[in-house]
C-alpha cells in the first residue's frame, strides 16, 4: 500500500494511504479525544470530539479526524485555539445530555470545563451510535437502531428482534461511553420479555 506524508502538529508523519488522521496521529503518539471511535467498528464521526483543523490547498477546514483520510501534504493541527473552542462547546452539549458521566467529566477537566451553558436535559445518550453499530456490525443482529430526526433522534430497541436476542447478550452496554442506554427502559417494557437488571449500570 502506498504512503503519504503529512504534517500533524508540526511533526512530519508518514502514513499509509487510506488511514484516518486519528490513526495517523495515534501512530506517532499524538492523542486526539474521541467518544464514538471503536477499533471493532467502522469509523462513524458521530461525537465530533475528534475534530481537527486541516489546511488543504491553502483552505482551512475543520473535520472529524476519525473519518477523514490522510492526504499528501495535508497540514493538521489537533489543538489550535479554534479546535479547542469547538471541543469545549461539544463537551458542554454532551454535559447537558449526560451530566455526571465520568468520561465527559474527565475530558471537561482536561479542557477546563466544570459546567455547561446549556439547559440540562439528561437522557444519558450522546447519540454516538456505538450500540447501534456494534449490534449491526459485530453481532449482525440489528436489534437496536436510531429513530426520529434532529432533536427528536434517539436510540430504540426493536421489540421483535430484541425480545429474542438481547436477554442473552447485553454486550452493547459495555461499550456505551455514558454507561447507560436510555432505551433500556423501553426494552424492559417489551411485552412478554424477561429482562434482568443490566449489570453494567451498577
Amino acid at each position: 500500500m502506498s504512503e503519504v506524508v503529512l504534517s500533524i502538529d508540526n511533526l512530519e508523519v508518514t502514513a499509509k494511504k487510506g488511514m484516518t488522521i486519528l490513526k495517523a496521529a495515534d501512530s506517532v503518539g499524538i492523542k486526539i479525544p474521541t467518544l464514538c471511535n471503536n477499533e471493532e467498528l467502522a469509523p462513524y464521526g458521530a461525537c465530533r470530539l475528534c475534530t481537527v483543523e486541516i489546511i488543504k490547498d491553502g483552505q482551512v477546514r475543520y473535520v472529524a479526524s476519525c473519518v477523514y483520510p490522510v492526504e499528501e501534504g495535508l497540514i493538521v493541527s489537533t489543538a489550535s485555539p479554534e479546535v479547542v473552542n469547538i471541543r469545549k462547546t461539544i463537551l458542554e452539549l454532551m454535559w447537558s445530555r449526560a451530566p455526571g458521566v465520568q468520561a465527559i467529566r474527565d475530558y471537561g477537566i482536561e479542557y477546563g470545563i466544570d459546567r455547561t451553558r446549556f439547559d440540562i436535559e439528561p437522557n444519558l445518550c450522546i447519540l454516538c451510535g456505538l450500540c447501534v453499530r456494534y449490534c449491526a456490525e459485530v453481532k449482525k443482529k440489528h436489534a437496536i437502531g436510531f429513530i426520529g430526526r434532529g432533536i427528536e433522534k434517539r436510540v430504540m430497541f426493536y421489540p421483535e428482534i430484541a425480545a429474542a436476542e438481547c436477554p442473552s447478550c447485553g454486550e452493547c452496554f459495555k461499550i456505551c461511553p455514558t454507561g447507560v442506554l436510555p432505551s433500556n427502559y423501553a426494552l424492559a417494557r417489551v411485552p412478554n420479555m424477561s429482562w434482568e437488571p443490566n449489570p453494567f449500570l451498577k
